[in-house]
């Protein structure tokens, strides 16, 4: 696996997301739809994934994203800064105060327990990232001039609207241009593409965009939909996916894009809200990589763990260049991560590599 990193000295930033970040709002213990009281984070599919970088592994992480210019897209910025996460490229855009211009979005996320699933209602239309267009932003100067060694982006990003669709793809061809490796989180989403053209409009961006990607993330069902791909005797919700089943999948893209040097999926078996079986694959090389299994692990709050996991994953291949050793950051990452709440890793690298080591839960003093 030779992923061709550029040099440190070279980077202003070891990796930067683009993408969407909201003002996340969660009823703690509560239901949405009963709450009286929200509190406050902010989370991305995609800049989640440099927060952890940043915050967990201590790498030089900036987000690439566009914000309505008003107290809460500074509230915003307040939370990314307080991840550490450089907001130097972030576009501040106009707005008229009452969002008829462009707006900030919004994501209510209730955690669940037991037999009640986890709940999101996102309020994120004519945001102003889901406005911007490739211009806004000087992807030379971000990837040529400053410098990056990774760029993550994804399909949640990708759907918002048919400009940040354009710009996902404007910016990870600048970025192959100055060399900065390129990771990808399909994250099929259908309800988002239906407004911008359904599936056919998903296949026809992800397959323009799998032509440019190093590292592919992804499940069966995103790798079917986005690339179109079809593999016969697995499970679509992964519940009974085994390695040759993966293996068989990936060597099929890899066939049809062999740009792609990595791919990888979280395998989570829902038993309750509150109990999954949790583990990931990693292909690289031709050959299948299984991370360490958590069964039974216990969940606080979901969302995140799938980028937690790809941003210990990415550390992993950045640092070690050793597949097994960044399946299993990624895995242990994410597993931590949904410990805690809120969208973004709480974990440190130390406690990381102490649950890959197969660390226990005795307290620590």
């Amino acid at each position: 696996m030779d992923l061709k990193l550029r040099k440190p000295e070279e980077c202003k930033y070891d990796a930067l997301s683009l993408g969407e970040v909201m003002l996340r709002l969660d009823p703690g213990d509560g239901r949405i739809r009963t709450a009286r009281s929200f509190r406050a984070w902010e989370g991305g599919g995609e800049y989640n994934v440099t927060r952890g970088l940043r915050k967990c592994f201590g790498l030089r992480t900036g987000v690439i994203t566009a914000l309505a210019d008003n107290e809460v897209g500074h509230l915003v910025e307040d939370f990314i800064m307080q991840g550490g996460v450089d907001t130097s490229l972030i576009k501040w855009a106009e707005t008229d105060g009452i969002g008829r211009i462009c707006r900030n979005g919004l994501n209510f996320t209730e955690r669940g327990f037991g037999i009640r699933g986890a709940v999101g209602c996102a309020d994120r239309f004519n945001t102003a990232i889901s406005q911007a267009k490739p211009e806004d932003f000087d992807f030379d100067y971000i990837f040529g001039e400053l410098g990056a060694r990774w760029l993550h982006t994804g399909g949640i990003y990708a759907a918002l609207s048919e400009q940040s669709s354009k710009t996902v793809i404007e910016a990870i061809k600048t970025a192959k241009k100055y060399g900065t490796v390129v990771s990808y989180d399909l994250n099929y989403r259908p309800s988002m593409w239906s407004a911008i053209g359904g599936l056919e409009k998903c296949q026809e961006v992800n397959k323009e965009v799998a032509q440019y990607v190093d590292v592919m993330i992804g499940n069966e069902e995103d790798f079917t939909a986005c690339l179109g791909l079809e593999v016969e005797g697995n499970d679509a919700n992964l519940k009974k996916l085994d390695l040759a089943g993966y293996e068989k999948m990936i060597n099929h893209a890899a066939e049809i894009y062999p740009n792609f040097k990595v791919a990888a999926t979280t395998l989570r078996q829902v038993k309750t809200a509150t109990v999954n079986d949790w583990s990931a694959l990693c292909w690289a090389d031709g050959k299948i990589y299984k991370a360490n299994d958590y069964d039974g692990l216990e969940i606080f709050d979901r969302v995140g763990g799938g980028d937690s996991f790809a941003s210990g994953l990415i550390y992993g291949l950045m640092t070690t260049g050793d597949a097994l050793k960044a399946v299993n950051y990624g895995a242990a990452h994410g597993a931590l991560a949904m410990t805690t709440p809120g969208d973004t890793s709480m974990a440190t690298k130390k406690e990381v590599e102490k649950i890959m080591g197969g660390g226990g839960a005795r307290v620590v003093r």
